[in-house]
């Protein structure tokens, strides 16, 4: 496959913007930096940070097993899907393929961008019906969205089926793992280097407990980042998101232990959520959250929200009727919640 050929007329011709700390990158040099129009008085984060995040790209790439080159951060995985958009989607004429139901930014992001929605539900068992998917393809399908473990149906989607869209989907497929250190399930960063037009999104946001810091990131070929790297903001990553991350990221014991206790209140919530009399459903979970079929989601959800309680009503997306999502939290929280809803 050439990727080359997917992109957008444009984006093949682009020059990138170059920063200052683009044309003189060691900020940390004893120099006198009179170059960037910066206050020179120091408050900590007075200089521009660096627009390529180069140290944490390094530490995390040594965490991951993957070059350099290989990693963009996005303000938040929203911007990074989003820079997929504008480097592979012609506005008013390329499409997008959704599975829903599944994380609804991708649809967002589509009609923000002017890009036609092509969706096919999942099946009942919420996994993709790669047959139906393949054939819903045309020579304007650009970018299919894998959300796996899914959101919100929690779980992961079979590796087969997978492997069997990446071979046959002729554009883009980008593999969203925002959910995936819940996941028994192996990253599909470990198969990056064999298939070209496989893009993985992961996140600050779930297991590493970041989600305030707004910290996306994707990892692909060394030519997606570099085209991704060519219309990104020149600053889109802020010193304070920087520094949090490197530091959250020796903490990696302590993320383990957090990840440990959410899996171990999941199957803890799972038993207690199965008990309650309105109860109809909990689906198994690959992620941090539980999707529960209730008897009225609209009811229960107004109930919870009295008693203090805010939950997630999902009834209104496809084959979702009538569910509600719980995410895991703490012990405390997670007795509360049963408490309150054997009240009802």
């Amino acid at each position: 496959m050439n990727i080359e050929n997917l992109l957008r007329d444009n984006i093949k011709t682009i020059k990138a913007y170059s920063s200052a700390r683009d044309e003189y990158k060691d900020a940390s040099a004893d120099m006198i930096f009179i170059d960037a129009n910066e206050n020179p008085f120091k408050t900590n984060v007075n200089r521009y940070p660096d627009p390529q995040q180069s140290k944490l790209k390094e530490r995390l790439a040594s965490i991951k097993g993957v070059k350099t080159s290989q990693i963009l951060f996005g303000n938040g995985s929203d911007e990074v899907l989003d820079l997929l958009f504008r480097v592979f989607c012609e506005p008013n004429r390329d499409n997008v393929i959704t599975l829903p139901p599944t994380y609804g930014m991708y649809s967002v992001l589509a009609d923000l961008n002017a890009v036609q929605i092509q969706s096919v539900l999942l099946d009942d068992n919420f996994e993709p019906r790669v047959n139906e998917i393949l054939k819903t393809q045309n020579e304007y399908s650009k970018l299919l969205f894998l959300c796996s473990p899914n959101n919100p149906t929690a779980n992961s989607f079979n590796a087969h089926k997978i492997e069997e869209l990446i071979e046959g989907f002729k554009g883009i497929v980008v593999i969203d793992e925002a959910y995936i250190d819940f996941s028994n399930c192996d990253s599909w960063i470990s198969r990056l280097n064999e298939f070209p037009n496989l893009v993985i999104t992961q996140t600050f946001s779930k297991a590493y407990g970041l989600a305030g810091i707004r910290l996306g990131i994707c990892y692909a070929s060394e030519y997606i980042i570099s085209i991704l790297n060519k219309i990104k903001p020149p600053y889109n990553v802020n010193q304070l998101t920087q520094d949090k991350a490197l530091e959250r990221l020796d903490e990696l014991e302590q993320v383990k232990q957090e990840v440990d206790s959410i899996l171990e209140q999941r199957i803890v919530l799972a038993n207690e959520l199965s008990n309650i009399s309105f109860v109809q459903k909990v689906y198994p979970s690959d992620a941090n959250f539980l999707l529960v079929k209730v008897d009225d989601a609209h009811q229960r959800y107004s109930q919870l929200i009295e008693r203090g309680v805010v939950v997630r009503n999902r009834t209104t997306q496809p084959l979702c009727e009538n569910c509600l999502r719980f995410t895991i939290g703490t012990e405390e929280e997670n007795k509360t919640l049963i408490k309150i809803l054997n009240q009802l």
